[in-house]
């Protein structure tokens, strides 16, 4: 099978596509025949040996993949043969057919492509577990999105209006703003500019906003944060600027606002059984149309180090998806 490969830690250029054993099922596992794979930040910091946790090398990347089962461990029911999955790895996705535990397989909606089925688990599971179970979204409610052109903010847009909560996308170049208008959100401004919290005031009718969801940290949290209204919610899911923030504590106080950590990977190693009746209403809502997970874009396996570069070097608009087929 083909592969793309990770022999040593650096820029995404170096890695190489290479032919690898096809793998063979153990006991409780299957055999995934890969269509898509989804493809994010820690995907790419992993490779670049930025991550807080290296992965033993060589390997291959991607930690989201859909594809169909074709071939069962001993123990594996046979009524899983065949069927359309998606699926988390921590490594392995890159890859024309990749072994997993079938108990970590999810069926995809039949109304739902295999390039969105492979960048859907970890942006939507993280959005809803934010606004839902850490955020505590209420309908009519207003949102402002940082980082809202990347993967996980256009999950975000996605989810919250299905919500029924108003949503402001913040980025950083027109493309992307534009990306976050086409995406759902009900307006969008630049927050590359200084004076970005006067563009805020007019967008919520001057009384701020009721939710921030931020995977961007450094310089931009402590102005989302000062923008929310009394009894607000700021939702940590990450630091792609790079820097932690410090966001002095006598903010939350003065505003009678929330810090919440929103950890859905950590939520779900320490208490799996969580992640249930997450999958089983974001699966009903495409089902229903009430979500659109589709992909800004797909690419071959082969322009997969480009797409991992552009996405470490936060020029990347959507999810990417890498797509095994023609």
């Amino acid at each position: 099978m083909k592969a793309i490969r990770c022999h040593a830690y650096g820029a995404p250029s170096s890695l190489t596509l290479e032919e690898l054993p096809a793998p063979e099922p153990r006991p409780g596992e299957v055999v995934i025949e890969t269509e898509a794979a989804g493809l994010g930040y820690v995907d790419a910091l992993l490779v670049a040996g930025r991550y807080q946790v290296k992965t033993p090398l060589p390997f291959v990347p991607g930690s989201e993949v859909a594809g169909r089962v074709v071939a069962l461990g001993e123990g594996v029911p046979e009524k899983l043969m065949g069927t359309r999955v998606m699926a988390l790895s921590p490594r392995g996705a890159l890859a024309e057919k990749i072994v997993l535990p079938a108990m970590g397989c999810i069926p995809v909606p039949a109304n739902m492509s295999a390039e969105a089925a492979a960048g859907f688990i970890v942006s939507y599971c993280t959005a809803l577990y934010g606004f839902d179970t850490c955020g505590h979204l209420r309908e009519g409610e207003t949102v402002l999105v940082l980082g809202a052109a990347g993967g996980v903010g256009m999950a975000a847009i996605d989810v919250a209006k299905a919500m029924g909560a108003k949503v402001i996308a913040a980025a950083s170049t027109e493309e992307k703003r534009q990306a976050a208008l086409a995406a759902g959100a009900d307006a969008a401004l630049d927050y590359s500019d200084p004076e970005w919290r006067k563009a805020l005031e007019p967008l919520t009718g001057r009384r701020d906003v009721d939710v921030v969801y931020d995977p961007v940290g450094g310089d931009f949290s402590e102005a989302a944060f000062r923008s929310l209204a009394p009894g607000g919610r700021h939702l940590v899911v990450g630091f792609a600027a790079g820097d932690i923030p410090r966001i002095p504590l006598n903010l939350p106080l003065l505003k009678r606002a929330s810090i919440v950590g929103v950890d859905w990977g950590g939520e779900i190693r320490a208490n799996p059984a969580a992640n249930i009746p997450l999958m089983q209403k974001l699966t009903e809502w495409v089902s229903a149309g009430k979500i659109h997970p589709e992909p800004a874009a797909s690419f071959p396996l082969a322009e997969a180090p480009l797409v991992l570069q552009r996405l470490l070097d936060r020029e990347s608009v959507g999810k990417p998806v890498i797509r095994f087929r023609a």
